[in-house]
């Protein structure tokens, strides 16, 4: 659990009690390791040494403000999926040349947007989005680094929902008409072909797609250097998985020792977009036990006060995550409970037949690994409030998102 470890029973983070802090902000409560964080940045950026490198991490992942701010100062840069991610990436601190924009459906204004603020490269999707690029640089009387994205038709063997890199997937061109696309693109008075990105889909924990998808890439780079065109970078994206279940993944070690020969011979540097492998193990939801129901098959219903609201990934991609107690007593009434969230749906369940000591109402769960795609994909159905977040470094912690108010949801309302 990197930075969550037990001390007399009790779940901690770093230096602080998970029920301290659940008493003072109460739940449901988003809580992340700082240090955790750190350690995982760190890691990659080690890994890739000194071969000519930039992380730019995912802000889709977590793009809350202190989250980011703590990446920033990291030395990390951003990777932005839209117009609200680009200013939430300014806020953070982060300048234009530091982000790169990526996203299968930009919209004119929001192409506009990082054009004006020159951005470092925009991940162009297709030859309309490279047009339309082009004619709103050359109206500004301008060029705008470009990095075409190429999809490799390789099955990240993840799930079906993340999986972008098929030929089936709405992401980037295939790539066997990558190369007469940056033919026919590369003197554009508006362009600048800049580099070549790929991104196979997220959750890999199986090296081989990442190791395909460079190859893809490294071999058109070849090709287009034969045709006279030289670009600067290849984006091989992210997508590097965490292990749900405890189960051993690649490390970031692994990552970099699978790509590095095969890109190393470009002699191209190299982005990266990691998001869920730096923050995913680094946060938990904090729930509390509201009731506890005996079904008539011997099992039972945990309900807590979390649900699809809070943590959507279960529920949109049967996802595991392991569900801890805050406070391990001494019960010994073992129980198989399915933990369901407060929501009006029968899908609206945090885990399915886990084997618990049986809790009382009040007593508090963490559901552990959900740093990434959580708060950033919460909802207020059902005229829920968002949950508040707090980050801890050692011994302290501040509140980096306050708790969202019945005030706050219907400010905009007339």
């Amino acid at each position: 659990m990197e930075g969550f470890h037990r001390l007399n029973n009790a779940l901690q983070c770093e230096g602080v009690a998970l029920a301290e802090l659940a008493d003072a902000e109460s739940t449901p409560l988003y809580v992340y390791s700082a240090g955790t964080i750190a350690a995982r940045y760190r890691a990659i950026d080690d890994a890739f040494g000194g071969y000519p490198h930039a992380i730019h991490y995912a802000l889709k992942a977590n793009s809350t403000l202190g989250i980011a701010r703590l990446l920033r100062s990291l030395g990390a840069a951003a990777d932005a999926n839209s117009g609200g991610e680009i200013d939430v990436a300014l806020r953070a601190g982060f300048i234009p040349e530091q982000i790169v924009f990526t996203g299968v459906g930009k919209t004119p204004a929001e192409l506009a947007q990082a054009i004006d603020l020159g951005v470092r490269t925009i991940n162009a999707e297709s030859e309309g989005e490279l047009e339309r690029i082009d004619s709103l640089a050359r109206e500004r009387g301008t060029r705008v680094r470009v990095a075409l994205r190429v999809n490799p038709d390789v099955d990240a063997r993840s799930h079906p929902h993340i999986s972008t890199g098929l030929k089936v997937n709405k992401f980037g061109v295939a790539a066997d008409a990558a190369r007469e696309i940056c033919r026919r693109f590369a003197d554009r008075q508006g362009l600048e072909l800049a580099g070549l990105h790929t991104h196979v889909g997220s959750q890999i924990t199986d090296l081989d797609p990442l190791k395909r998808a460079a190859m893809t890439i490294v071999a058109l780079a070849k090709e287009l250097r034969d045709d006279g065109i030289r670009i600067d970078h290849l984006d091989i994206g992210g997508g590097l998985g965490v292990s749900y279940d405890g189960a051993q993944v690649p490390s970031a070690e692994d990552y970099a020792a699978a790509v590095l020969p095969i890109v190393r011979d470009s002699g191209l540097a190299l982005i990266l977009e990691p998001g869920r492998h730096i923050v995913g193990p680094a946060g938990v939801l904090l729930s509390r036990v509201v009731d506890v129901k005996d079904r008539p098959d011997g099992k039972a219903f945990v309900i807590v006060d979390a649900g699809m609201t809070e943590l959507m990934r279960p529920m949109l991609y049967g996802a595991f995550h392991r569900i801890e107690p805050v406070m391990c007593g001494s019960s010994s009434d073992d129980i198989v409970a399915d933990v369901v969230g407060p929501l009006c749906e029968s899908s609206d369940t945090l885990g399915k037949d886990r084997h618990l000591k049986r809790p009382q109402p009040g007593d508090l769960f963490a559901v552990l690994d959900a740093g990434a795609y959580g708060a950033v994909m919460a909802s207020n159905y059902n005229r829920r409030t968002m949950p508040a977040e707090v980050l801890v470094e050692g011994a302290r912690w501040s509140v980096i998102r306050r708790r969202q108010t019945i005030d706050d949801l219907l400010a905009l309302e007339i």
